[in-house]
């Protein structure tokens, strides 16, 4: 009883538009009443009327009894009908979803309300954002990097010339339902064979790549295919990207040029300067113009030299930040990466972004402040935090929650992540509690 309730308070819900067409079909149904009536009225007048229709038209009660009993009749034949009838239409598609109708169309339209988010990164860090803030809202915009040249992303790029397909394709599983079998096919990856290490995923984008001329439609149909809420867009559509780094290396004078973004965090030595080849890539205008109407905008996680700076060095990015009224947010990472930010606090990952990329590109840090040692094993090295006294906090909002996740420790949260950049939203802007709904979904 309680449940149904529920459910029928969630159908009342302003906004759903579902009130106003119900009242507009009662009201066609009113009227085409009124000219039935009419007919029957006519009738009456007429003649007498045969035995069958005086049992039908009730004549022999009294005319309160008759249109009482007839309005009770009436609504129960037309919510009986309904209900059959969304049941026939509607019945295969709830089969296939956990939830029920009414859950599915109240969450569709308190995300259609969501804010406008844009999450830049790359690696397995983007994608804990977008899982987390999914369940808020419709409207977000994944930017990744292109310069990935390693696995099946790398051989596929060699080969066939396209952009590296996996950075997209783990961005598209992670807007779309986790537990549908189409998206754990989208992840899938051969073990043997020919196709060894490839995932399925990058060559479904790769060969719709081919058919429809370019890979950033490629993704657009792939994202219809996968039922996407959001989308997920190249930083930029260069296909011939190489991120090059220069490196301190133990022992050495000079400092070491490396290419590759596989290569950089192999080299052995300390990332100084990371740097885009060519140097004057333009950005995806897609993805600027997604930059520029955000509320909300998540810079990482993920490594910060091969994923999140090779988004901020593409020409154009960058001066799109600045310009933007958004909330910007760095997302520090949990976790240390080694060969990238060995002993890295959280000021030092600020202070390189800074070194590249200069001050004033976002507003706020949001770092962790849980190092939980349950299932870290002795591979994890958890970021330092900074003390209060330190002067990042004279240039950055700073801010500090629980972020790491129970079972991987060294990886962010998604449920976590999503609600503390939806709290930072909620004080650095004041917006109102209908655009969060923060407590909605967890």
């Amino acid at each position: 009883m309680r449940h149904t309730r529920h459910a029928l308070i969630k159908w009342l819900t302003p906004g759903l538009h579902i009130k106003r067409w119900l009242v507009l079909l009662m009201l066609g149904i009113a009227i085409l009443a009124v000219g039935f009536a009419q007919v029957i009225v006519a009738l009456y007048r007429s003649s007498e009327l045969p035995p069958l229709l005086h049992t039908v038209t009730l004549r022999f009660l009294p005319l309160g009894a008759r249109i009482g009993v007839s309005a009770v009749i009436g609504l129960g034949v037309i919510l009986l009908a309904l209900y059959k009838l969304n049941k026939s239409i509607l019945g295969p598609l709830a089969l296939q979803r956990r939830e029920s109708l009414i859950d599915t169309v109240y969450a569709h339209h308190r995300r259609q309300r969501g804010l406008k988010v844009v999450a830049l990164g790359g690696g397995t860090g983007l994608p804990s954002v977008l899982r987390g803030l999914k369940a808020y809202t419709n409207h977000i915009t994944a930017i990744v990097t292109v310069a990935d040249d390693g696995g099946s992303s790398g051989r596929l790029r060699r080969e066939l010339g396209v952009l590296p397909p996996g950075d997209l394709r783990s961005n598209i599983a992670a807007l779309a339902d986790d537990e549908d079998l189409m998206t754990q096919l989208f992840q899938y990856r051969f073990a043997n064979g020919g196709l060894e290490g490839h995932s399925f995923g990058n060559l479904f984008l790769t060969a719709l790549a081919d058919i429809t001329g370019s890979m950033d439609r490629a993704v657009i149909e792939t994202g219809h295919v996968l039922a996407v809420q959001g989308r997920v867009l190249p930083s930029t559509l260069h296909d011939n990207v190489t991120l090059m780094a220069e490196v301190r290396i133990p022992g050495e004078t000079q400092l070491r040029r490396v290419s590759g973004e596989s290569q950089i965090p192999e080299s052995g030595g300390k990332i100084e300067r990371v740097f885009l080849q060519p140097d004057q890539v333009r950005a995806y205008p897609e993805a600027m113009r997604a930059i520029l109407n955000a509320d909300l905008i998540a810079i990482g996680p993920g490594s910060l030299f091969t994923s999140i700076l090779p988004n901020l060095l593409v020409n154009g990015i960058t001066e799109a930040l600045r310009a933007s009224h958004a909330c910007k947010v760095y997302v520090c990472n949990v976790a240390t990466q080694p060969g990238e930010t060995d002993d890295f606090s959280v000021a030092d990952h600020v202070f390189a972004l800074e070194n590249h990329i200069g001050r004033g590109v976002f507003d706020s840090v949001l770092g962790n402040n849980s190092f939980p040692s349950k299932n870290a094993g002795e591979n994890t090295h958890y970021v330092r935090p900074i003390t209060e006294s330190h002067p990042i906090h004279q240039r950055y909002a700073v801010h500090w929650a629980d972020l790491s996740d129970e079972e991987r420790p060294w990886r962010h949260d998604a449920n976590k992540l999503a609600g503390a950049l939806l709290a930072i939203f909620n004080k650095t802007r004041q917006a109102v509690p209908s655009q969060l709904d923060t407590g909605a979904a967890s």
